[in-house]
């Protein structure tokens, strides 16, 4: 196994920390791995992304110019990488958001309402674990457990109220894939 995911919304979704989620679970499943975030200057609202490779063997570099997978938590991000996802490559879109039809027929789309499903989850703000759900849903790169065993580690003290949100949107997302 050798592949990878760009994680793309707007400073404040989370995009971070749900490729940290994957990262880590790829880890405690074995595999190796490397995240690789960039965002502007002007971080919450700006642009920021992320890159997971994950692979049986070393992972060489964590720079990927066409990834073969895509989360699109917003318009811009959909727009800007649609046409660099490999042939064959899965793009998880934001339903709730992204209003912009797809134009290639090489590639998986899911679109979820990923924001509109958040919100009845509790919290809107966890549109980000609503697609990490609908990720490994489309593309069983970890068991949905792994990522419940991370969330547990990462969701504590001051940030253990969020959990339980968090599982739910986790939840909703991964039901919301075929």
């Amino acid at each position: 196994m050798d592949s990878n995911v760009l994680i793309a919304g707007f400073g404040g979704q989370g995009v971070l920390f749900i490729g940290q989620l994957l990262a880590n679970a790829c880890m405690n499943e074995g595999l190796n791995v490397t995240w690789s975030p960039a965002y502007g200057a002007e971080m919450r609202g700006g642009t920021v992304n992320c890159t997971v490779c994950m692979s049986d063997d070393e992972v060489a570099c964590s720079y990927i110019e066409n990834p073969e997978n895509v989360i699109a938590l917003n318009g811009p991000s959909f727009e800007r990488f649609e046409n660099h996802i490999k042939p064959g490559g899965i793009m998880i879109v934001n339903s709730s958001l992204v209003k912009t039809p797809p134009s290639r027929n090489d590639i998986t789309y899911k679109f979820v309402p990923m924001t509109d499903m958040a919100h009845h989850s509790g919290n809107e703000k966890m549109a980000n674990i609503v697609s990490l759900g609908a990720f490994i849903k489309a593309f069983p790169v970890v068991k949905k457990e792994s990522i419940i065993e991370i969330m547990h580690k990462k969701l504590t003290g001051k940030k253990a109220d969020m959990l339980e949100g968090n599982l739910k949107a986790l939840d909703a997302g991964f039901a919301a894939v075929n």
